[in-house]
Formats: C-alpha cells, sequence, structure tokens
C-alpha cells in the first residue's frame, strides 16, 4: 500500500528560472524520479521575487545559470549577506567546465544540466546531507566555544572560590584556634612561674579547659572542610551531622529524608552533597528567618544524587541577588553553584521574596 501524497515528506524548493516550461520539466522530473517524496515549488525569475522568496521557508534552491536579469552569482551574494545556509543548485543548459568550477567556487552546492534533471533528486538529498552537517557543526562550534569561555570563567572563580576558603580557614586558625593557644601558653607559663602549688594548679587547670577547647575548635574547623562520618558511616550520617550541629543551637526544626540505597563506595561529590547542605543552612541561618528547613536526599542509578534543601524563610529576589558578578552578597550562592557545576552537576534555585526558597541540586 502507497503513501497517500500528502503522508509523503516534503521538500521546498525555490525555482529561480524565466522559462516556464523547464519549469514544468523540472517538476515532472522530480515527480517521477522520486516517488517517495512531495515537492513545493515556488518560482522567481528576478532579484526581487527572489528576496522576497527568502522570508519563506526554503530547503533548497535551484536556479537557472542564464537568467536576462538575475544569475546563480547575484543570487549567492544575497544568501550570504543575508546569512543563510539555504544550498543552491545550478540547473541549466550545458555549462563549460571554467564555468561550472567557478559557480562551485563562488558557494553553489552543486549543478545539474537540463538534459540529466533524472539526477536532480539525488542532488538535492545530497547538499540538504550536507546542509544539516554544516548547520549541527555550527552548532556544535558555537556550543564548545560557549563552554569554553564558561569553563575559563569557572576556573577563574575556582581560584577566587579557593582564596575565599583559605581566608576563612586562616581567619578561623588566627582569631579563634590561635588565640586559644596562645592563652593556654599564657597559663603554662605562669603555671611554672607560680611559687605558691595553689596557683600553679589553677593555672594548669585553665590551661587544659583551654586545651579541651582546642581541640573541639579543631575538630569543628576539620568537620567543616570534610566529615569523618561520611568516611566512617557515609553520606546519610554526615548529612543528619552537619545538620544537627548546625541547627539545635538555634531550636530550628528540620525534617530529613532519604530513597534509594546509598552506595558502598561514596564518589566525590559526596563531599560536595555535604558542603552544599553547610552552605545553604548557612544562609537560611543567616537571613531566611526560617522556622523549618526540609533536606531530602535521592540516590539515583549509576552513582547520581539529588540533593532538596527547602526552607519556609523569606525567600528573596534571586535575580537581583545573582546579577553581576560575586560579591558580599551573593559569594554564598555563586559557591554552592561553582562548587556544583565543577563536579559535572546542576543546581538550581527557586525563590521570591515572602515564599521560601528550594536549592536543588544534581550530582
Amino acid at each position: 500500500m502507497q503513501d497517500s501524497p500528502q503522508a509523503l515528506p516534503l521538500i521546498r524548493l525555490l525555482c529561480v528560472e524565466d522559462r516556464l516550461d523547464d519549469l514544468e520539466l523540472i517538476a515532472f522530473a522530480l515527480e517521477r524520479a522520486d516517488p517517495l517524496h512531495r515537492y513545493e515549488i515556488d518560482h522567481v525569475d528576478d532579484a526581487r521575487g527572489f528576496t522576497a522568496a527568502l522570508e519563506l521557508r526554503i530547503d533548497v534552491i535551484l536556479c537557472d545559470y542564464s537568467l536576462p536579469q538575475f544569475s546563480p552569482y547575484a543570487a549567492l551574494q544575497l544568501l550570504a549577506e543575508r546569512k543563510s545556509a539555504v544550498p543552491l543548485i545550478v540547473v541549466t543548459q550545458a555549462i563549460g567546465e571554467e564555468a561550472a568550477v567557478n559557480v562551485l567556487r563562488h558557494g553553489a552546492g552543486d549543478y545539474v544540466t537540463k538534459d540529466k534533471l533524472g539526477t536532480l533528486p539525488q542532488v538535492i538529498a545530497r547538499v540538504m546531507s550536507e546542509r544539516r552537517r554544516t548547520l549541527e557543526q555550527e552548532r556544535l562550534t558555537v556550543e564548545l566555544d560557549a563552554a569554553y569561555r564558561r569553563l575559563k570563567k569557572l576556573s577563574t572563580r575556582l581560584v577566587a572560590a579557593q582564596e575565599r576558603e583559605r581566608t576563612i580557614i586562616s581567619r578561623e586558625l588566627h582569631d579563634v584556634l590561635g588565640q586559644t593557644l596562645t592563652g593556654m601558653m599564657i597559663h603554662l607559663h605562669a603555671a611554672r612561674r607560680a611559687s605558691e602549688p595553689v596557683a600553679a594548679t589553677s593555672y594548669t587547670d585553665i590551661a587544659m579547659q583551654m586545651a579541651t577547647q582546642a581541640v573541639e575548635q579543631v575538630k569543628t574547623l576539620s568537620f567543616s572542610l570534610r566529615p569523618a562520618q561520611l568516611d566512617l558511616l557515609g553520606l546519610v550520617a554526615a548529612v543528619r551531622s552537619a545538620l544537627q550541629r548546625m541547627t539545635e543551637p538555634v531550636g530550628l526544626h528540620v525534617t530529613m529524608t532519604t530513597r534509594g540505597t546509598e552506595p558502598d563506595v561514596l564518589s566525590e561529590t559526596a563531599s560536595v552533597a555535604v558542603r552544599l547542605v553547610q552552605e545553604a543552612v548557612t544562609n537560611i541561618l543567616r537571613h531566611a528567618q526560617a522556622s523549618r528547613i526540609s533536606v531530602r536526599l535521592r540516590f539515583l542509578p549509576g552513582g547520581r544524587m539529588a540533593l532538596v534543601i527547602a526552607d519556609n524563610g523569606k525567600g528573596f529576589d534571586k535575580d537581583a541577588i545573582l546579577d553581576g558578578p560575586p560579591s558580599e552578597k551573593n559569594v554564598g550562592l555563586y559557591g554552592m553553584v561553582e562548587r556544583t557545576e565543577l563536579a559535572g552537576g546542576r543546581l538550581t534555585i527557586r525563590t521570591r521574596p515572602g515564599m521560601g526558597t528550594v536549592v536543588r541540586a544534581l550530582l
């Protein structure tokens, strides 16, 4: 059972021809030589008609070589000016080899002589295939160029993010741990110089208390860099521990749900997930004025995971906050996006003033 003509694939042609009998010959040859396609032919014979026809959807242009008011060269120039990728085939009486080479050099896809119109469907199919390949290559080139620029920008941000983290760690070591250790040293020296045993014991006890504080400070700093639970107990335990450490002191209500089976061997993205939770909860505590936080962790096939952190806080204008380069007001959000993208994932933020915030990450 043959397909109805309307069901056949449609190819739209623009035929630049000044002789109507030749136009009919082309239509007849296409119908007879290619019964598997339906051809729709628009006809023009001068530059004005050609320019107007370019506004239509066209798959291929067929252009006679010898026209009184137009030429393939003029048509190719108009296509180049419009940056059009529609292929042009010269369909004409026999022309010399030099003329054929010249028209191809100027950008024609091919040429077919009018005594061999039976080959026209094959030529049309070939130039259309070449056009698709060219368009695909151009698309891939644009995407590759955009990806390269984004990678370059991301690399710059990565260096900046690393410097920010080093600054934070340096400040914590100097302002917190450094001061505690300095206090220990002062009290130990005081204990050594003390003439009374009771005073020496008092100084020593204070130094030991400070040593205990220092140990806790090191644990806290170590946890912020990479939780020990991540390697010992797994990702779920590490996320729960991070939530507990950060929200219990302020009495924030937190729920956490998981789906899927946690893999026995965690990928490098597991630490990224913990850091995303830490950064998101930090932002909530600082800015959201929320009373509830919901965390959902889902383990997907292939070692992937999905993470959602939602709160019922006051939300914010995402475009206003993320518009422009990283700054003090958006460095945390930019850091979350950068961490996710550098790990090969994708992060989205959905929020608006008064409606809370939902952070979704696919890792």
